[in-house]
């Protein structure tokens, strides 16, 4: 099957290469990678069979927005659309309208895998129309980790489904890491745990929390005992937001997910106003004692 994929950067790129690997033909167009195929996205449409089916990976919100605006003027009635990037599953209604417009079909794709998909599989869950899905299976099957296909990939519902499948799944990765991150620091407190990544590495095979989470901070660790050279801010793609929005919207409690959040928000400072608070208010009914900050300028 011959797929055009716009959007070469860390997953998109990835991609490619597994879909060719596997026997697939990929085209990739990004204006800004030298590993773009074509030059332009006219070009890529050209170079596609029809009905054509154009994957999209570029960062999502805006520059989503405008590519699925771009290719709703170059395709054809019959051609189809997936989106693969981390859309908020609203904007996929938005999207899938866009294109119909001009007779175009679309479908969402949630993607996990990171890096090591490529080498690993992605797995995969898809929102849309089960006509459409059918024939993109066989890059489906491509991308993802061999064995049965109910291990890494699902229809998860409508259009928006399968953004809303991931949006969760990154909400419980939250939860997971910060976890980890909590029993590490925990762990490396303690005096007598002699070596922190030995004891993270013992946990890799017959506990019940062994995970390939886990295995990647035993080799974070493994080349950086005491995570040095890495700072403690921490980002977020939004779909922890929105994973802790829908679960208000919902009435469903996510204390876990909700707290993994707050927590890569309180990384970002560096001197927390709220945490000054608490400090000046123990102090006030208990008189416990604070920390005095320095004057600007002295080290």
């Amino acid at each position: 099957m011959k797929l055009g994929l716009v959007g070469l950067g860390r997953m998109g790129l990835n991609m490619r290469e597994r879909l060719r690997e596997r026997g697939q033909e990929a085209i990739g167009f990004d204006p800004n990678s030298d590993a773009s195929d074509v030059d332009s996205l006219e070009a890529l449409v050209e170079s596609l069979p029809t009905p054509r089916a154009v994957w999209v990976m570029v960062p999502a919100g805006a520059p989503t927005r405008q590519v699925i605006g771009q290719l709703s003027r170059v395709l054809s009635p019959g051609d189809l659309v997936i989106e693969g990037g981390n859309s908020r599953f609203t904007d996929d209604t938005v999207h899938a309208e866009i294109l119909a417009e001009h007779g175009v079909r679309f479908l969402d794709c949630g993607v996990s895998g990171g890096v090591w998909g490529r080498r690993n599989g992605y797995a995969l869950m898809a929102g849309g129309d089960e006509a459409d899905i059918d024939r993109m299976m066989p890059i489906f099957d491509a991308l993802r980790p061999d064995g049965e296909r109910a291990d890494s990939f699902v229809h998860a519902g409508p259009v928006g489904a399968g953004h809303y499948a991931k949006m969760v799944h990154n909400g419980i990765e939250y939860g997971l890491m910060q976890a980890y991150a909590e029993g590490y620091e925990l762990l490396a407190a303690e005096a007598s745990i002699v070596d922190v990544p030995a004891v993270l590495r013992a946990w890799s095979k017959g506990t019940v929390v062994r995970s390939w989470l886990l295995d990647l901070l035993v080799q974070a660790l493994s080349e950086d005992p005491d995570l040095a050279a890495i700072s403690g801010y921490t980002e977020d793609s939004g779909e922890g937001r929105w994973t802790v929005e829908e679960a208000i919207a919902h009435a469903v409690p996510a204390p876990v997910i909700s707290a993994a959040l707050f927590a890569r928000f309180a990384s970002r400072q560096d001197d927390s106003r709220a945490m000054k608070a608490v400090s000046a208010l123990r102090n006030q009914f208990g008189g416990h004692a604070v920390r005095r900050s320095e004057p600007a300028g002295i080290a």
